[in-house]
């Protein structure tokens, strides 16, 4: 393990987030607003903690994995170190505990949030809050490896260790060049649904700070009732396109920007995405109908918004879905565990995980009736490698044992189960709203520190892909 060439990274990543910060100053000017000093103080700090590391210079070498894991694991943690201060400083979020659960769950896209009034926050901390979810959606490694060249080491050990799915999905030969394609689709996606939510009565901070928490998959508003405030069908519609876009693979956005439609609509794990978003949309809406809606057009709203928000794992409200009934509470839990598809901004298990899983159930099930058939477990053409569904399977187990373990603990810290689960099924997802007590309307104010520590470090495991995270509490990871 090469000690330096992790905290020259580490610090490089510093200096990109403080610069970062400096993004919400305009905001804070225009709206005249206090909170301009606590940025620049947060940034002024951050910078000086980044050049710190950059003293000795560091040869080009090519990361090994343990490094890569390492960087990863330590940077995401660092950074939303760092990115609490802002709201520390400036006293709008006076507990360190609180603030850095804020910045967890915005770097990792989770959406949760122990604020009891967003609406009085100043402009430009709001700002950072969506910024938070903008570049922790793509990734930072990822944004640093697009634009960062000079980090002076290979990269692809920072893009396995980040990028979310089984299998990493190259676009170009180049590490840099993959990261560059992400990141461009990103920024056009994040730049077309802007427009369009300002065509819908947004003005232009409500429509940067949406769109960000929309392709970022984040769920962040700047509203207290969330999407909800706005009371508008159109920005419903507009947010559940780009909810859906954002939780499906982005290589397949750049392949359609290429012209190749027809290798997006025969991609398996896309196509089985879509069902699962239809048929849960079917179901409760068939249910809610009874009692909720009074015509089909607001039950296919706000069923499809929610269903289309959960799964993604983006977090969004335009209804209180805990006034549903306990089935389509299941079916939303369900719909938080599978999660986005690979290579998305998405949280949760990963669709193309619970693919393979069934597929691979299926074929097991048919070797019972004939034992002596070959029957390989595919995905579209393509047949599945044993090692991969060997690695999913463990990932599946590991998920479900620290889920586990989240709610004991939780229950041990005082909530009830359905609670205690929400949260945790909410926080390792990195949906956001969960049940209970941190429901839709409620949130995570009054869970106890120790409690939103534990949340914390559950967001950072459900991002890093359990396996990034977990690497790090290995014996012999350390060691020589």
């Amino acid at each position: 393990m090469r000690y330096r060439i992790i905290i020259r990274i580490l610090g490089l990543l510093l200096i990109f987030l403080s610069l970062s910060m400096l993004t919400s100053l305009p905001f804070s000017f225009y709206y005249g607003e206090n909170d301009f000093q606590a940025i620049l103080i947060s940034a002024a700090i951050t910078l000086s903690a980044g050049l710190l590391t950059l003293i000795n210079k560091q040869k080009k070498e090519e990361l090994r994995p343990k490094e890569g894991f390492a960087i990863v694991s330590l940077g995401w943690t660092i950074i939303a170190a760092f990115g609490a201060l802002p709201f520390v400083i400036s006293g709008y979020i006076p507990s360190y505990t609180d603030a850095f659960f804020e910045t967890v769950s915005g770097f990792t896209t989770t959406g949760a949030s122990i604020l009891n009034n967003i609406e009085a926050l100043p402009h430009g901390l709001l700002f950072w809050r969506s910024m938070t979810h903008w570049i922790g959606g793509m990734g930072i490694i990822v944004l640093s490896l697009a634009i960062l060249p000079f980090l002076g080491v290979g990269g692809m050990q920072l893009f396995k260790a980040e990028s979310p799915g089984p299998v990493v999905d190259k676009l170009s030969p180049r590490i840099a060049e993959t990261a560059k394609i992400l990141w461009g689709v990103y920024i056009l996606m994040t730049f077309t649904e802007t427009i369009l939510l300002i065509f819908g009565g947004m003005n232009l901070f409500d429509a940067l700070c949406h769109s960000f928490a929309t392709m970022a998959t984040g769920g962040f508003s700047t509203k207290n009732a969330s999407v909800g405030a706005y009371n508008s069908s159109y920005i419903d519609f507009v947010i559940i396109v780009f909810m859906i876009a954002a939780g499906s693979n982005f290589a397949l956005h750049y392949r359609i920007l290429k012209g190749n439609f027809k290798e997006v609509l025969s991609n398996s794990e896309f196509k089985f995405y879509l069902s699962i978003i239809f048929l849960s949309t079917v179901i409760i809406m068939i249910e809610t109908l009874k009692n909720h809606y009074q015509n089909i057009f607001d039950a296919f709203r706000y069923v499809l918004f929610q269903v289309s928000s959960i799964m993604t794992t983006t977090g969004f409200v335009t209804y209180d879905f805990e006034k549903w009934s306990i089935a389509t509470h299941m079916i939303l839990l369900v719909l938080m565990f599978i999660g986005g598809c690979a290579g998305s901004t998405g949280g949760g298990i990963k669709v193309i995980r619970v693919y393979v899983l069934l597929k691979f159930v299926y074929t097991e099930i048919l070797k019972l009736l004939h034992p002596q058939a070959v029957i390989p477990v595919k995905v579209g053409a393509l047949t599945v490698d044993k090692k991969i569904i060997a690695n999913i399977s463990g990932f599946f187990i590991l998920y479900i044992l620290i889920t586990v373990l989240g709610v004991v603990i939780m229950a041990f810290l005082g909530l009830d189960y359905p609670t205690a689960f929400g949260a945790v099924a909410a926080t390792i997802n990195n949906v956001g709203p969960g049940i209970g007590l941190v429901g839709p309307t409620e949130n995570y104010a009054h869970i106890h520190s120790a409690g939103k520590w534990v949340l914390s470090f559950l967001m950072l495991f459900g991002r890093l892909e359990m396996y990034t995270f977990v690497v790090l509490f290995a014996p012999g990871f350390w060691k020589k």
